[in-house]
């Protein structure tokens, strides 16, 4: 995409913003809204410029170097897989996949220090990572294609699906602090519904099916206690409970996680969760989501049908989430000129 198409994506996107304040109370111009964004992030999302292979020539050894160092890092960190895997979900939906998750700022305003990003770790593997590749091919391999690769390699070595990841992407120089917790263009919180799940996948190009697949990344990871707290102890304002969510299961949890606990942590797939697998869907289908977003899937026909034929004999959970993973991978990147490819990953250069 060219630095045009990038500028009138911004401006648009802007405008769009406001047409949507206005047109809050208009069903039928909130649809004319959706079909306008769709379209416009159709073209955003295609990732131009991105191709398997981009390292070949400068810098064969590229993923060779990645997965040789992710290989020892789980070997003593297998922990570390899930939020590794879902800083790349973190990257790309921010500002597209251009590594601005992974900057620091003296201020403390970038998107890493934005409070749905306080629970990501990790973010010294990527260095480490970044390292070695410096000392093969200094100042080939973006920080961005980092986490994108490193997504994939913790996925496998947690027993998960292989895929191959399109490189090229470059890393971008702007990382604010408001975006992930933007009430409109921000990450979907953990207690997002299904209406706002959908919305928030199809602005960056993603269907509905894209969503259910890339949520089972809950097969592996955790989660605090406080991204569900309220399911457990005061759901409607009442000291009660969610109703949706199995009983048994919430008394489980109660012994774990306390009221007002902000440091414990939550296995998001009990039993397995070091482990890639299709266990997630069982807990889900059996009302055992841990989250509110994971129990919205309940809550579609789609994302439900999804979920039941996941748990079946005929399931393609492993090949979609490739799927969806790639797809995933292309929103917004910044290629050819666009951006830079940083030093260190945690500046601009």
């Amino acid at each position: 995409m060219s630095n045009s198409h990038i500028k009138k994506y911004k401006f648009t996107f802007e405008r769009l913003i406001i047409f949507k304040m206005a047109f809050s109370k208009n069903s039928f111009g909130v649809f004319v809204l959706q079909i306008m964004v769709l379209a416009l992030l159709s073209l955003h999302a295609e990732g131009q410029g991105l191709k398997v292979g981009f390292y070949e020539k400068s810098c064969p050894q590229a993923e060779k170097i990645v997965s040789t160092v992710m290989s020892d890092v789980m070997a003593v960190a297998p922990s570390l897989s899930g939020p590794l895997l879902r800083m790349h979900f973190h990257d790309c939906f921010i500002r597209g996949c251009d590594g601005s998750v992974l900057l620091d700022f003296p201020t403390r305003q970038s998107e890493k220090f934005s409070p749905p990003n306080l629970s990501l770790r990790g973010f010294n593997i990527i260095d480490k990572v970044k390292l070695a590749l410096e000392k093969a091919c200094p100042g080939v391999v973006s920080c961005a294609d980092i986490v994108a690769l490193v997504a994939r390699d913790v996925t496998v070595a947690t027993k998960g699906p292989y895929w191959e990841v399109e490189t090229g992407r470059r890393d971008g120089k702007v990382s604010l602090f408001a975006d992930p917790i933007n009430r409109v263009t921000g990450l979907p919180p953990p207690f997002a519904n299904i209406t706002l799940l959908k919305q928030s996948f199809a602005m960056r190009g993603l269907n509905t099916k894209d969503l259910v697949v890339l949520s089972g990344g809950h097969t592996i990871g955790m989660s605090h206690c406080s991204s569900f707290e309220n399911r457990l102890y005061n759901f409607t304002g009442k000291g009660d409970t969610d109703p949706s969510m199995d009983q048994n299961y919430i008394a489980r949890l109660k012994l774990k996680c306390k009221p007002r606990d902000q440091t414990t942590l939550a296995e998001l797939d009990p039993g397995s969760f070091l482990t890639f697998d299709d266990s997630y869907f069982r807990l889900v289908t059996k009302r055992r989501g841990l989250l509110e977003s994971d129990a919205a899937l309940l809550n579609d026909p789609e994302t439900r049908a999804y979920l039941i034929q996941s748990i079946s004999h005929g399931s393609t959970f492993f090949k979609d989430f490739g799927v969806s993973m790639v797809k995933m991978g292309r929103i917004g990147v910044l290629t050819g000129s666009q951006g830079e490819v940083r030093k260190v990953c945690t500046k601009t250069n």
